[in-house]
């Protein structure tokens, strides 16, 4: 009783009536962070409109490849072959999502890979919005080292029991989230929320040999986001100066192949407030390229104009810390 008690009391009377009615806390684990790469586990916590959890569910996807870095998400080939296909747990993973806010930390990652076994499968996920809780806790100026989930289940006293275990992750970031969500209820924050678009095109192509994997028929398929991006709301501050964090509104141009998908690396650009460009000029902030010496256009104009260049990890650093664009 007296912990029914000091719940109420925590939760704000008056709720704001835009908010959404319900979340799906979602975490899953992946063969790597690729446009090719596949789920080999996933968990959802269903919560209700205040953030109070109602129910929850994981499970393990066998991604017909290569498991890739064991030695992070702990799940291996043996354990992966009896598992079900993502075909064969679409229908449950959608009723969990279905009519609800996808809820994920750094949720562009989330919400991609989910689109893409959707698009696998020719289904679409029943989700229309996302919210990432790293958009969120800046939203909140929460007093946070960094972006990572364990500095912000630190923050609110959530234990964290086994990192990178979907299931457990998911927990820890539902438990996280709803003193977030109460948080931006009390001070009428409007919360994060971005449009999840379906992936609606994508054609198979063949594996060179040497990457075919011990599953043998794996073929790793491309798609195409049919969408438009937002305009940055943000005026552009100027160039990145090393040795200072981004800041929002500052224009970013990317060039040459990137470890990460590109579309992943523009959209956690646009979530964290920041403009992606397409060309170089003048104006740009900074260039991301692992390839300072090539000879592409951008590398070549960016040298004219003397715009700061960095490559795609140090770029994956200062995105966990982006300010936020001047007021006033």
């Amino acid at each position: 009783m007296l912990e029914d008690q000091s719940t109420a009391a925590s939760s704000p009377t008056t709720w704001p009536a835009a908010y959404p009615q319900g979340y799906a806390v979602v975490d899953v684990e992946t063969t790597g962070l690729a446009r090719d790469d596949r789920i080999i586990s996933a968990a959802v916590y269903r919560l209700d409109a205040r953030g109070e959890v109602e129910d929850h569910w994981y499970t393990l996807v066998n991604p017909e490849r290569d498991p890739g870095p064991v030695w992070i998400h702990g799940l291996t080939s043996d354990v992966l072959e009896g598992a079900p296909l993502f075909p064969d747990i679409v229908e449950e993973f959608s009723t969990r999502l279905d009519g609800r806010v996808l809820v994920a930390h750094n949720a562009v990652f989330d919400w991609q890979m989910i689109a893409r076994e959707y698009a696998r499968a020719e289904r679409e996920a029943p989700v229309r919005q996302r919210l990432c809780t790293i958009a969120l806790s800046k939203e909140l100026a929460l007093p946070l080292p960094n972006h990572k989930l364990e500095s912000l289940a630190a923050h609110f006293g959530v234990v964290q029991q086994r990192a990178h275990h979907a299931l457990d992750d998911a927990r820890v970031l539902a438990e996280a989230f709803r003193p977030s969500l109460r948080a931006a209820a009390e001070g009428g924050v409007r919360l994060p929320l971005h449009e999840c678009r379906p992936l609606t095109e994508w054609t198979d192509r063949a594996v060179p040999r040497q990457q075919q994997s011990s599953y043998g028929s794996y073929r790793p398929t491309s798609w195409r986001p049919a969408r438009k991006r937002p305009a940055c709301p943000y005026p552009n501050p100027g160039r990145y100066e090393e040795g200072k964090p981004l800041k929002q509104g500052m224009r970013i141009a990317f060039s040459g192949d990137t470890s990460t998908e590109r579309d992943l690396l523009e959209d956690r650009a646009i979530e964290a407030g920041l403009h992606v460009a397409t060309s170089i000029s003048r104006l740009t902030s900074l260039l991301v390229t692992n390839d300072p010496d090539s000879g592409t256009s951008k590398v070549v104009k960016a040298r004219q104009f003397g715009t700061p260049v960095v490559d795609e990890a140090a770029f994956g650093q200062l995105l966990g810390n982006v300010a936020p664009a001047s007021r006033g």
